[in-house]
This record gives C-alpha cells, sequence and structure tokens, in this order.
C-alpha cells in the first residue's frame, strides 16, 4: 500500500522508473502526505474533490500538504488522460507547489516528448530531488540525436546524488542509441548495481546484436528476478538465435526461475519458434507445459499451461495455415479469452473460410473491436463488400483498422466511388488517417488516374505523417500512373539513399509505360550500378521500354541477362514482352521459336504480342496460328477474328475471310466496339 501511494505522488510511467521506484529515499521527506494517502487507501476518509484555487490559496499553513496531496493527483489525473495543456494551466495557478508537483508536470512533458518544455520547468525548480533530476534526463534519453544525449550526460554528471534509477536510465539510453561501450564503461562504474542494472546492459548488447557477451553477463548475474530470463530469451529470439533461447531456457529455467518468469519464458521461445515458421519445435515445448496443477506438482509448483501458453500455440498454427490444428488446440481449451476468439477468427479468415469465421464470431461471448475488424477485413479481401459494409455498419465502436479495412476493401473490390465517401465520413467522425489510410487512397487514385484527387492527397501526407519508404512508393506510383512523370521523378529523386527495389520499379516502369524507353533503360542501368537487386518485375518494364523503342538486341540481352547474370527465371509476363519486342520489329520467326520453347503454357499476350507483329509486318501464315491458338483460349473474343479476316482481305484471300465471318456468325461472337472493316467488307 505505502509503495502504491508512493508511485502516485511521483506519477512517473516510464517503465524503468517503475522497476526502480522503491529505491527513491527522497519520497519519504513528506511523510504527512503518505499517511493521508495510506488513510484514504484504507477508506478512513471520504473521497474530496479537488480544492478550487480560491480555497487552495486560503487554506492555513497547516493543511497545505493535505491539499498540495489532492492538487498534485489532479494534476496526475490531467496528464494521464491526455489534458497536459489543463494540466499546465491548473499548475500555474497554484500558489503552494511541492517537488511532486514539479516532478509530475515535468513527466507529463516528458511522456509527451516535449522536452524543451521540461527543461524550462525543470530550470525553474526552487528545489528538486533525485526523482527530478531522474525524470528530466529519461525525458532526454527518449529523444533521438546525439545532441540529447550529451545534454543527458551533462545532467547527469552534475547530479548531487544519484540512484539505481539514475545510472540504469543512461545506461539504457546509451544502448537504444547503439553506443553500447559507453553503456558498458557506465555500468563498470557503477559503485553498485541491482538486478536492473544486469537486466539493462543484457538487454543492451542484445539490442546491438552481442548475443556472446548477453549470454555471459547473465551468467555473472548475482542475482536475477521475474524479468531477467524473459527477456534474454526475447533477446535472443529478435536475434535469430532461437537454439541459444532453448539451451538457456533448459538450463536455467527450472534452475532459479519461480515458476511466473519460466512460463514467461516459455511462452516466449513458443512466440519466437512460430514466427520463425518452426511450428514442431513449439509444439514440443509447449507439451512440455503440464496441463493441470495435478500434473504439474512433481515439477516447479505452479508451472502449468495458461491462456497465453495456448493462445501461443495456437497463433503459431494459424501463421502456418495449420488451421486444422489450430482448431483442435482452441477446442480443448477450458478456458478462453478474447485473444483466443480472435486469433481462430483471423486463421479462418487467412484461408478464406468465412463461413467457419461468422459461425465463431456469433459464438463468441464477448467481441472487441478486434473481432469486428477481422470480419469487416475477411468479407472485403474475399469480395463480398455488401456483408463487409453491414458488419461495418452494425460495430458498436470503430478505431483506426475499421476504418483503414473497409476503406482498403473498397479499393480492392473497384469501389473507389464508395471508399472515397468513407473516407469523408471518416474525417467527420474525427478519426485521423494513417499511412495506411493514406496509401489505399492513393492505390485509388492510381487505379482511376485522378491525378487532382491524388494531389490533394499528396498535401494531406505532407501534413499528417513524415513519408515513409512504401508512402513514398505510393506516390511514385500513382503520379506514374496518372502521367505526371515529373513528379514522379522529384519525389523518386527525394528520397536519395532511401529507395527500394520498388521505388525503382515505379519510376522505370513509370516511364516504360508512357514511352519514355531511353529514361527507364538509363535509370535501370543506374539501378544495378548501385548493387541494387532487379526483380522480375523490373525486368517486365524493362523489355517493354525495349518494345517501344524498337531496341531488339537489348531486348534479347536483357532477357538472357535475366537468367544469367540474376538468376531470375522467365515468366509468362516476360515471354509476351520479348515476343513484342521480336514481333513487332520484323524477327516473327525468332519470337514464335521462342514460344515454342517457353516452359509454361503462353497465354493471351503472348499470341496476341504475336499477332500484333503478323499484323504489322503481313505474315498470314504465323498470324493464322496465332490467332488459332487465341481462339482456343478465349473463343468469346471477335479481336483475333476481326484481325484474321483483315490479313486475309489485305492479301485477297477472300474465301478464308468469309469462313471467318461464318464462324462468327455460327458461334455469335460479338464484334468488338471499333472493328469497321468486318462491316464495310460484308
Amino acid at each position: 500500500m505505502l509503495a502504491r501511494c508512493r508511485r502516485n505522488l511521483i506519477s512517473l510511467n516510464n517503465t524503468l522508473f517503475d522497476t526502480n521506484r522503491t529505491n527513491h529515499n527522497s519520497r519519504l521527506r513528506h511523510p504527512r502526505l503518505v499517511t493521508t494517502c495510506i488513510a484514504q487507501q484504507s477508506g478512513s476518509h471520504p473521497p474530496q474533490a479537488p480544492p478550487s484555487l480560491s480555497t487552495l490559496n486560503s487554506t492555513s499553513a497547516s493543511q497545505i500538504p493535505q491539499e498540495i496531496h489532492i492538487v498534485n493527483k489532479k494534476i496526475t489525473r490531467l496528464i494521464r488522460s491526455g489534458r497536459l495543456q489543463e494540466a499546465r494551466t491548473f499548475f500555474d495557478g497554484l500558489t503552494h507547489r511541492n517537488i511532486v508537483t514539479w516532478n509530475s508536470m515535468i513527466s507529463g512533458y516528458v511522456q509527451q516528448r516535449e522536452i524543451v518544455k521540461a527543461r524550462k520547468l525543470f530550470d525553474e525548480m526552487p528545489e528538486r530531488d533525485v526523482v527530478s533530476w531522474n525524470t528530466i534526463i529519461s525525458g532526454y534519453m527518449c529523444c533521438r540525436g546525439g545532441r540529447h544525449l550529451q545534454e543527458a550526460r551533462y545532467l547527469f554528471d552534475r547530479m548531487p546524488q544519484r540512484d539505481f534509477v539514475s545510472w540504469n536510465t543512461m545506461i539504457s539510453g546509451y544502448a537504444r542509441s547503439g553506443r553500447i561501450d559507453e553503456a558498458l564503461r557506465l555500468f563498470s562504474s557503477m559503485p553498485e548495481r541491482n538486478v536492473v542494472s544486469w537486466n539493462a546492459i543484457i538487454s543492451g548488447f542484445l539490442q546491438n546484436g552481442d548475443v556472446k557477451r548477453a549470454i555471459e553477463f547473465f551468467e555473472r548475474m548475482p542475482k536475477r528476478d521475474a524479468a531477467s530470463l524473459s527477456a534474454l530469451v526475447s533477446g535472443l529470439i529478435q536475434n535469430n538465435e532461437l537454439d541459444d533461447a532453448a539451451r538457456v531456457l533448459f538450463v536455467y529455467g527450472k534452475r532459479d526461475g519461480v515458476c511466473e518468469d519460466l512460463l514467461q519464458a516459455y511462452n516466449t521461445l513458443i512466440a519466437g519458434y512460430g514466427q520463425k515458421g518452426k511450428v514442431d519445435d513449439a509444439r514440443k515445448l509447449f507439451d512440455q507445459i503440464p496441463f493441470s496443477a495435478d500434473e504439474g506438482s512433481k515439477g516447479i509448483q505452479g508451472f502449468v499451461k495458461n491462456l497465453v501458453s495456448w493462445n501461443s500455440m495456437i497463433m503459431c498454427y494459424v501463421k502456418a495455415g495449420d488451421i486444422v490444428s489450430a482448431r483442435e488446440l482452441f477446442d480443448q481449451m477450458v478456458e478462453r479469452d478474447a485473444v483466443s476468439w480472435n486469433t481462430m477468427i483471423t486463421g479462418y479468415v487467412q484461408v478464406s473460410d468465412m463461413e467457419e469465421a461468422s459461425s465463431l464470431f456469433s459464438r463468441m461471448p464477448y467481441r472487441d473491436v478486434v473481432s469486428w475488424n477481422s470480419m469487416v477485413s475477411g468479407f472485403s479481401q474475399s469480395g463480398n463488400l455488401e456483408l463487409a459494409h453491414r458488419f461495418f455498419g452494425r460495430m458498436p465502436q470503430k478505431n483506426r483498422i475499421s476504418w483503414n479495412s473497409i476503406i482498403a476493401g473498397s479499393e480492392k473490390n473497384a469501389d473507389y466511388d464508395g471508399a472515397i465517401k468513407l473516407f469523408n465520413e471518416m474525417q467527420a467522425e474525427g478519426e485521423k488517417p494513417d499511412r495506411h489510410t493514406l496509401s489505399s487512397l492513393l492505390s485509388i487514385c492510381a487505379e482511376s488516374v485522378a491525378v487532382h484527387l491524388g494531389m490533394q492527397i499528396h498535401q494531406l501526407v505532407t501534413k499528417i505523417v513524415v513519408p515513409d519508404i512504401p508512402l513514398n512508393n505510393s506516390l511514385i506510383t500513382m503520379y506514374a500512373r496518372c502521367g505526371a512523370i515529373v513528379e514522379a521523378r522529384t519525389i523518386f529523386d527525394e528520397m536519395k539513399f532511401q529507395k527500394d527495389v520498388i521505388s525503382w520499379n515505379a519510376m522505370i516502369g513509370g516511364y516504360a509505360s508512357h514511352g519514355y524507353a531511353f529514361e527507364a533503360l538509363e535509370l535501370f542501368e543506374v539501378m544495378k550500378q548501385l548493387k541494387v537487386r532487379p526483380t522480375y518485375i523490373t525486368f517486365i518494364s524493362v523489355l517493354s521500354a525495349c518494345a517501344h523503342a524498337g531496341l531488339v538486341d537489348q531486348g534479347r540481352s536483357y532477357f538472357k541477362a535475366m537468367t544469367d547474370e540474376f538468376g531470375i527465371e522467365p515468366r509468362v509476363e516476360h515471354f509476351a514482352s520479348i515476343v513484342d519486342v521480336m514481333g513487332r520489329y520484323g524477327n516473327v520467326q525468332e519470337a514464335i521459336n521462342i514460344i515454342y520453347k517457353m516452359p509454361v503454357e503462353p497465354d493471351k499476350a503472348v499470341w496476341g504480342a504475336l499477332l500484333g507483329g503478323c499484323m504489322v509486318h503481313n505474315n498470314v501464315e504465323l498470324a493464322q496460328i496465332a490467332a488459332e491458338s487465341l481462339f482456343r483460349l478465349d473463343p468469346e473474343d471477335s479481336g483475333p477474328y476481326v484481325s484474321l479476316y483483315n490479313m486475309y482481305v489485305n492479301v485477297g484471300r477472300w474465301d478464308d475471310a468469309n469462313k471467318i465471318r461464318m464462324v462468327m456468325e455460327k458461334s455469335k461472337i460479338q464484334k468488338q466496339h471499333g472493328y469497321s472493316r468486318l462491316d464495310s467488307g460484308c
């Protein structure tokens, strides 16, 4: 109870502070406040409303400690509810403040990363305690940049007295910033270390990929707490060292871990195995945890499967796509929570079994926003936009993910107007868009070639978020698809060295699709010089550029390099492009030879490219082969019939042309709009 009261007084939400609060001797400076807090916790006094400023200002000196305690609680409550400015206004109007009042306000600014305001208050404090110093140092450590780190060290060196929190905060901050050697020097110079100090330096090693020293320091620890083992196991998993994680768990888990610690570590490793696709290893570990207290009585008391164990194993199966095994475990569960139900629903959504997902959803004893979002997303992905909208409309509460799911679903199902309408409703209801929302909207603009709307979304991007690589890629794709090549290239160049292969593909594809063949190929050469490995998509654009520019030899060379130099097996799209390159510029015989050697079945695009080349160069024999192949692939498409008919007419083969006309009439094949030659010829 006393510890809880002290936490309320200090009101620091930093996790490191929470772990070490019992070390703050400064909290005992206000024994009357502690006593009052204990009395209120035990129910000795009825709850009191926070005093007004006028009441506080007229309070006698003997009542001030009691009133300040109430005031401090109000400031803390305002900060926790996100009303920081209101808390500051209240703080500024106070006549009487103590160190806790100042610390609470500074902590609020630190939590919101408003370090300048926090420092100004810190400098104005009439007196400070170790919590004041720790709070401001923590604020600087949480900010990025070497300048903030230097200021934290400057303050640390000038502290009149330090406690464990001071040292541990600095060690964690240095480690987080990648300066593990400085963190280690501080750790080594500590006059005394506690278990959090050891945990901090070990976590630092893991964050910086130094697995060997992390394990070494863990083995040297004089004492471990409930977080030590699970933190090490988790860190090893993040470093892809699952074997080391398992070894540490088996060697140290049952030796010196309490049951909660050991169980958490087991659950962490199960989840880690699932992330790496090692489902069998995860199941072996899961089976080693006793099912019940009776079964586990021979081992560590209390070491039995809990909800996290079951949920983690079910997630492993769901992630691997083994929905049958996941369901078997789910049905064995004696107790389930929302995570259990949501995981199973998500599993069925992933395999597009919306019937079973709906069945589970209807049986769910309590549904949360995650449950509803899964259903909305599932119906959207399966193409049932009507049901997705119905579930979305029934949601008791929506969050940003809800809106993103239905907007993305509308985009996926080509309901572009509906998606824009939903976005307007989202803004009207006060829900702010994020990167996912904006990315969906940019995709809509790209698909509908709505460059003006795209430019408006671009303005939103600059106002709302700092564009990351995927969002910049969406902008490049949108502008390129809309033909705004200059704007696309501007964004591409502004990304500097923050490009990925998708950025290059989007820009090269934009050039190729709008006839800027030489620009596309020039950019491709730059891409290779910078050692960016192309993908199969890159070569589709490159071969397309060669076709547009008539670069037969280069097209042939790139097609060969795709396999020989980059190990990319040609897909049907690549064959369609190279056939287009060859056929368009007179090499129709070479083009059909390529088709005959294809390791995959030629599709409409391949035969269509050949037919187009034959029409340009009036090769009726090969055109007949291409057209007949297209007849088989799509009997109702009038295009190949009309093309072959026109070629027969051009060379005076009227009997063959009439046969084509009769086949079309017999099969009731409708002529596509724009083919007038057949009408005039008949």
